[in-house]
């Protein structure tokens, strides 16, 4: 309050109107040693209060602002350089996971070409095992249809000889007459 005081009374003690008071001709653009005087001494003054009052707290003001300003600028390279390590680790974990995914899909794929082949092996020999039963089916039903053709000849034979002859033979004996005279021929019933 006092400083106000007081730079308002220089003030007005300075101005060219209390200059004209004393002095009735006033010439703007001439020197003079009391305006001068006055002003140099009002600036001085004022430079000195300014100093220890003003320029301090203001100069403190931008170098607390210079150092906060500072201080973001480091925590942001911090926090890139923190970014770029933490975007690399990642590119590395996805690059890993990816060479993983297709290890795993190789893997998979040898396993299932594996398991392919197994299952065709074993297909192929049910298959081959299956043919052979197969064979071997048909050859006991042939031989047991040749067998049934055999006894139903020689049923047949007994029976027509039977009435050609008008004999009475007894029917094993006739039986064993007829068998004996197929076993003679081949057992692919090819006719001679």
């Amino acid at each position: 309050m006092r400083f106000l005081f007081v730079n308002t009374l220089l003030l007005a003690l300075s101005t060219p109107a209390y200059a004209a008071e004393e002095n009735a001709k006033v010439d703007l653009l001439s020197p003079a040693g009391g305006v001068m005087f006055w002003t140099l001494v009002i600036f001085i003054l004022l430079l000195v209060v300014l100093s220890r009052y003003a320029f301090k707290p203001m100069l403190a003001a931008v170098e607390a602002r210079e150092a906060a300003l500072q201080d973001a600028i480091d925590r942001a390279a911090r926090d890139r350089d923190e970014a770029a390590r933490v975007l690399a680790e990642h590119k590395a974990q996805l690059d890993a996971a990816r060479g993983e995914a297709q290890q795993l899909i190789a893997d998979g794929r040898a396993a299932a070409e594996k398991v392919r082949n197994e299952m065709l092996d074993v297909t192929r020999a049910q298959q081959a095992e299956l043919l052979e039963r197969a064979k071997r089916d048909i050859e006991h039903e042939k031989v047991r249809a040749i067998a049934a053709l055999r006894r139903e000849a020689v049923d047949l034979a007994i029976a027509g000889a039977s009435k050609v002859i008008d004999r009475n033979l007894d029917d094993a004996a006739n039986r064993a007459l007829v068998e004996s005279f197929l076993s003679t021929l081949p057992a692919d019933g090819a006719s001679r």
